[in-house]
């Protein structure tokens, strides 16, 4: 019996040991769900962000450009009539053109890293959502073994134990043949295995 009490005692020790291990997996998993959705969506909020400043800057950059041009052309013409134009004005047409063409460099270098920005945060929602859903499906999962290991193996041990049982009494059993070989009586045999079961 007491070697019964011992190996229900056991199980019932791995049993546990199993059920919290697969339970903190599930909330470890859960978080990460957590995390991963938080961080989603201040992605899409910055995405979004993104998305209108690209937007302004193509527009402002298509502005610029036509300045550009236009500075251009009057650089051009004031260089051509540079006798009818004073030193004060073809240095201001210069000036004027350089300027918008500084702007329209840095414009472009702008939108370039706010669409090369976007492009990675929209990778990076894409891999979110993967594991966001990823985590949803673990935790359905574990849910589903949390419920067949509390519900149904906490027959285990009874089961365990029963087998055991069984075990022992066949020991018994043969331990009572092995004293009984020199007497083959059926009826002695027969009352040693009634006292076998009885210490059971």
């Amino acid at each position: 019996m007491s070697k019964q009490k011992l190996t229900s005692r056991v199980l019932d020790e791995i049993f546990e040991r199993i059920i919290y291990t697969v339970d903190n997996s599930k909330g470890e998993i859960h978080r990460i769900a957590e995390d991963s959705r938080k961080e989603f969506e201040q992605l899409h909020q910055e995405l979004e962000q993104l998305k209108r400043k690209v937007l302004e800057t193509i527009a402002e950059g298509d502005r610029l450009e036509i300045n550009v041009r236009a500075a251009r052309a009057r650089l051009s013409d004031v260089s051509r009539h540079f006798k009818i134009y004073d030193e004060v004005e073809v240095k201001e047409a210069y000036e004027k053109a350089h300027n918008f063409q500084t702007k329209l460099m840095v414009n472009r270098q702008l939108e370039h890293q706010l669409k090369q920005r976007r492009d990675e945060v929209e990778r990076r929602l894409l891999t979110l959502t993967e594991t966001i859903e990823r985590a949803e499906h673990l935790v359905s999962q574990i849910s589903v073994i949390l419920s067949y290991l509390t519900d149904d193996l906490q027959q285990v041990g009874e089961i365990v134990e029963d087998a055991i049982q069984k075990e022992y009494f066949g020991f018994r059993i043969i331990e009572a043949q092995e004293e009984e070989r020199g007497n083959v009586c059926p009826a002695k045999f027969t009352t040693v295995l009634l006292k076998c079961s009885l210490t059971l």
